[in-house]
């Protein structure tokens, strides 16, 4: 038998999952349209060989994306995004792009932006996304090329990031503060901001691979920073400094969670959206793929999934003692961003204690003051 999962509500949050079985509904699905990238990130977490036939032949098909589409439509939702691994590789990703548009979907995009060409331009420019997301890796070519491992790869991310500005394309930028671009960190937010004036974030928690590869797992705690580095970092960007002094109530509770509670997922995790695979896996979230919580759309249907399925991820409970004891009732839980997701890829375990993570939250505590 399989551990069940675990999570807790964010402090200071209303029940999202109360207001869904009021009426709210679906708002939002992503669909993984491939797992395959032209990069080769140390950090990434999903990302497969851009040549790999295996992932390829198991990857949804156009016909199978509407059906899944159709049927978040008929549950309310209305906005969809793309992501990978890399999007663009797909051949038919405009015509999956143009489809979803065309369901009066609001779809929004996750690229690397190095295979943007001016039909990718053209194609935005005649139907408008939400928004481009893209991440900077480095603002310099060797900084950015020793994060993706690909030679040219800064050169084709520059070139498709001023095809999209010079058409007017909307595009946030965001970074991931990691080992290999710690020392271009201020370089970064500079060269973001100044281009996406409205937008900017950086994450510094890397979590572990969906595969549970152990070399690339080990990659990624080689690239994660300390927890005195990601202070030092917070405390220097001035947005993420003041929010987190802003939001100190929030994240740092006036005594223990709740002992008597045995229900674990309260976050909002699957209460108004979900994640698809690239081979038609249903997913709360992006980062949850313990056994327990995915359904495989092959079997059932969107419907299903979302009406009993997510009650039945949702009801999940722990007693064990370990995480009862710890994590389950941590008034600073909320700053090492703890969840079930990632304490499962970290330790095996959906209710384990993620070591690092855990050092985070106690180095931030300290820079807000908190004393226990």
């Amino acid at each position: 038998m399989t551990t069940p999962l675990v999570t807790r509500k964010p402090l200071g949050s209303f029940d999202l999952w109360e207001t869904m079985e009021k009426g709210r509904g679906c708002v939002s699905f992503t669909l993984e349209l491939t797992a395959r990238c032209n990069n080769n990130c140390r950090h990434c977490y999903i990302n497969l060989p851009a040549g790999d036939t295996c992932a390829r032949e198991k990857e949804l098909s156009a016909e199978q994306i509407f059906a899944i589409a159709d049927e978040a439509v008929r549950l309310g939702a209305i906005w969809c995004t793309i992501t990978g691994g890399e999007p663009l590789l797909r051949p038919d990703f405009a015509g999956i792009y143009v489809g979803l548009k065309r369901k009066g979907l609001l779809v929004s995009v996750l690229t690397n932006a190095a295979l943007i060409n001016e039909s990718h331009v053209e194609l935005f420019r005649r139907y408008p996304p939400r928004d481009i997301e893209v991440t900077v890796y480095g603002v310099t070519r060797e900084t950015y090329e020793r994060v993706t491992r690909c030679p040219g790869s800064f050169d084709a991310c520059m070139r498709g990031l001023d095809l999209l500005h010079n058409a007017g394309i909307k595009v946030r930028l965001k970074a991931m503060a990691i080992r290999s671009n710690f020392h271009e960190a201020e370089q970064i937010a500079a060269f973001s901001r100044a281009r996406t004036k409205d937008y900017y974030r950086f994450d510094p928690l890397l979590h572990l691979r969906m595969d549970r590869d152990p070399a690339r797992n080990a990659e990624i705690r080689q690239e994660r920073l300390s927890p005195e580095e990601i202070v030092a970092l917070e405390k220097a960007d001035p947005e993420r400094s003041e929010s987190l002094k802003k939001n100190c109530h929030e994240y740092i509770s006036d005594g223990p969670g709740d002992p008597g509670s045995d229900i674990l997922i309260t976050c909002g995790a699957g209460t108004s959206s979900f994640v698809i695979s690239p081979d038609g896996k249903f997913r709360l979230c992006e980062s949850l793929n313990h056994p327990d919580c995915v359904y495989d759309l092959a079997n059932g249907s969107i419907e299903d999934a979302w009406h009993r399925f997510i009650p039945k991820v949702r009801a999940m409970t722990s007693c064990r003692k370990e995480y009862r004891e710890t994590c389950h009732v941590c008034p600073i839980i909320n700053l090492c961003m703890w969840c079930p997701a990632h304490a499962d890829l970290e330790t095996g375990m959906p209710d384990g204690q993620t070591e690092y993570f855990c050092r985070v939250a106690h180095a931030r505590a300290a820079a807000l003051g908190y004393k226990k």
